[in-house]
């Protein structure tokens, strides 16, 4: 910690007309270093050395946010993407039968837990929601790597990345899943001090996390190519022979193991293995904010709508401009994880994320994307897969959909019924103030309604549905405030508005 300070303290004083901003960016910093030191003091022994690192990583971001002004991206210098930067998913190849064993030998999972449920009225770590079959997010990942394992004789690990939030409670739960032929890794992702917006100085009093958890936060999904490092565990991976991690977003039902991708990174045509591979699926109106690829200074790169200058916003939604968005399921080469810690090469943007404390205190937190050090990587690709690997539950009207008959389970993976005619899912609107949180929206449906032949649903208002109940086309049911709507069990509503005053009216 010291000699960050000493470091800074040293600095030439500079001059010029920026010296006022300067000078208090500097001042900024030497104050930060000192309150980290006092925080640093009240750690147990046995965690100095790891908060350590932690500390020294979030003042590298600090810094860097200090020093950057603007957009990070300048949008006349974005490139036309070159021809084969984003790859089709039809065209890639799948290995012969007798390769996959070896070539799963050289894969690890990781999938991203450090979410909670809270957003959907749920305690806990996000991953262990019901979602089908009673089923979480965790059998359900569980389940696939283990019909994997067993399928192919190999020994596939899973890694899951907690934060602090997430850490105790899946502890729990994996021990339910001994028995099981998968190896189940953890580590956590860092654990970060909030800053007050005013001051820029951390808000906790100490490094006692449970005593003031609102004081800290972990800082999004780009701290994990650091902490997988620092775990020791990428170590352990690429002395096992480990070349590629897969990493997704554990409530992203789509997210599974792909052989045709593994094939392609292991026995690439032109001998040359891509270091990160981005999925990407094309962009509908529904995903117009989503993160895409873009070529910016001769190398691939994710480019999020928190970079893009105001007035090209408009731009960046464009669905004919920008083709693609970034799925977050990525295909990472270990050994170049662990070069570009070891240079410190990773150079990520940074998301400032306002946040208002129960006490109405104003923070900031500032966290990375892990897709955003795509650009880090040499030979950057992107392929454009189909959209049933993009399936991620972040409301509960994503759940009704894959709790439908829309999909059955197969394994642990979710499978689109043959009956269903088209490939996209049917767009869902369920309105918040009755549907927002799991108990509620599960108490609304006696069962979830047939939706094989729904295009379009909007729900707002007191609403319940029957038993047995179909839906198919546009159904759009309103109830007005005080009303309630009731949809009878056996119901058929295709193309129908339903009002509060419970008529059915042809859309």
């Amino acid at each position: 910690m010291n000699s960050f300070l000493e470091q800074l303290r040293h600095q030439r004083a500079p001059s010029g007309s920026r010296e006022f901003k300067e000078l208090t960016k500097k001042d900024a910093q030497i104050q930060l270093a000192q309150e980290l030191d006092k925080l640093h003091a009240t750690t147990p022994e046995e965690k100095k050395w790891q908060k350590q690192k932690e500390f020294d990583g979030f003042q590298r971001l600090y810094q860097r946010f200090l020093q950057e002004e603007g957009p990070s991206v300048e949008w006349e210098s974005i490139e036309k993407l070159p021809e084969n930067a984003v790859k089709n998913y039809s065209t890639l190849s799948q290995p012969a039968a007798e390769q996959v064993q070896s070539m799963l030998s050289k894969l690890v999972v990781v999938k991203l837990n450090g979410g909670l449920g809270t957003s959907m009225g749920c305690q806990g770590p996000k991953s262990v929601i019901a979602v089908r079959s009673d089923l979480t997010f965790l059998d359900l990942t569980v389940q696939q790597i283990e019909h994997l394992n067993k399928t192919y004789r190999t020994n596939v690990p899973l890694v899951l990345m907690n934060s602090f939030n997430t850490d105790e409670d899946t502890q729990k739960v994996i021990r339910k899943y001994k028995g099981l032929q998968v190896d189940i890794h953890t580590f956590n992702q860092s654990c970060y001090p909030r800053i007050n917006r005013e001051s820029l100085l951390p808000v906790a009093k100490n490094c006692n996390v449970e005593s003031d958890i609102e004081a800290w936060y972990p800082p999004g999904h780009g701290d994990f190519y650091e902490s997988l490092y620092n775990s020791g565990l990428l170590k352990k991976f690429l002395d096992e022979g480990r070349e590629y991690c897969f990493i997704s977003n554990i409530d992203n039902l789509g997210a599974t193991v792909d052989l045709n991708i593994l094939n392609l990174l292991l026995n690439p045509e032109d001998n040359k293995s891509p270091e990160f591979v981005m999925e990407v699926t094309d962009k509908t109106r529904a995903d117009v904010k989503g993160g895409t690829l873009i070529q910016y200074e001769g190398k691939l790169r994710l480019l999020e709508i928190a970079q893009v200058p105001k007035e090209h916003v408009d731009d960046f939604k464009s669905v004919k401009t920008f083709k693609f968005f970034n799925t977050n399921n990525l295909w990472v080469k270990l050994d170049a994880i662990d070069r570009v810690i070891k240079k410190g090469d990773l150079n990520m943007e940074i998301i400032v994320n306002n946040k208002t404390l129960n006490n109405g205190l104003n923070v900031i937190q500032l966290e990375t994307a892990v897709g955003a050090a795509m650009k880090t990587f040499e030979g950057g690709l992107g392929i454009n897969v189909p959209r049933s690997r993009f399936l991620p539950v972040k409301k509960t009207s994503d759940l009704l959909l894959v709790m439908s008959n829309l999909y059955s389970l197969k394994n642990g993976s979710l499978v689109m019924s043959p009956q269903r005619m088209f490939e996209t899912t049917p767009l869902v609107k369920l309105g918040d103030n009755h549907f927002a949180k799991v108990k509620e929206f599960l108490s609304r449906f006696s069962d979830i309604p047939d939706l094989l032949e729904l295009d379009h649903l909007t729900v707002s208002g007191d609403v319940t549905f029957g038993k047995g109940v179909s839906l198919k086309g546009t159904v759009i049911i309103i109830a007005n405030h005080g009303d309630r709507i009731d949809i009878p069990a056996g119901a058929l509503l295709e193309n129908k508005i339903v009002s509060g005053n419970l008529r059915i009216l042809d859309h």
